[in-house]
């Protein structure tokens, strides 16, 4: 049967709230959708594979002067409040993996015995940044994956564009109702552009109501 991993990128509350530390306009509409993508994987025995950052404030990216590209005020910041991923994005018995390079059989190994999500811990917003991504999507060797959370144009964008040059015979689905965007310009742009590459862009309603995981299944098999 196919393969399909569910990725859920920095869905934590400093992102996702209006009083967190860098609010991405408008998230909190997307949360139902959210919860629905979820609550589908986990019902469905789908792993989720997320993404969270995790700073103190000698990362390169945190600067109390930001430039908006490579650094930005401090968020996420480790031990708070902020930095926790939402209820409603919840992990079950989530496998934390760390930005240091682990050995690839001792990580396969823990793979292989583990039975929950996956959660990446990072420290600027590229998750490729976290030296241990490329290994274990060797590991669980998806045919397809189902992206969703934000921010579209940071976050989100080097994901894709990650996943796109590293895994090209991946089939990629971004839920385009469930990510925002910091500027919905560029994002909407950055949609357009990755539907041209050959992202599928889908609704949550396809995923979770529209039997899109089944067919993806079927397809894979």
């Amino acid at each position: 049967m196919g393969r399909v991993i569910f990725w859920d990128v920095d869905t934590q509350y400093d992102f996702m709230h209006a009083d967190g530390k860098l609010y991405v306009p408008e998230a909190e509409r997307i949360i139902p959708n959210l919860k629905r993508l979820s609550d589908y994987a986990h019902g469905h025995a789908i792993c989720v594979v997320a993404s969270a950052d995790d700073h103190v404030a000698s990362h390169p990216e945190i600067s109390e002067t930001p430039d908006w590209r490579s650094t930005f005020p401090p968020h996420c910041m480790r031990g708070t409040a902020g930095q926790k991923k939402i209820p409603e994005t919840a992990l079950r018995d989530p496998l934390v993996i760390e930005p240091a390079r682990v050995d690839r059989p001792v990580l396969a190994d823990r793979l292989r015995a583990h039975k929950g999500d996956i959660l990446f811990h990072k420290h600027r917003f590229d998750v490729f940044t976290n030296e241990n991504v490329p290994a274990v999507l060797d590991v669980l060797n998806p045919d397809d994956i189902v992206l969703y959370g934000v921010a579209t144009d940071v976050c989100d964008k080097a994901a894709v564009e990650g996943l796109l040059e590293r895994r090209p015979h991946t089939r990629l689905f971004v839920v385009t109702d469930a990510v925002r965007g910091i500027d919905k310009d560029v994002s909407d742009q950055l949609l357009k552009d990755w539907g041209d590459e050959g992202v599928r862009l889908v609704k949550t309603k396809e995923v979770v109501e529209e039997g899109l995981v089944a067919d993806l299944a079927r397809a894979g098999a």
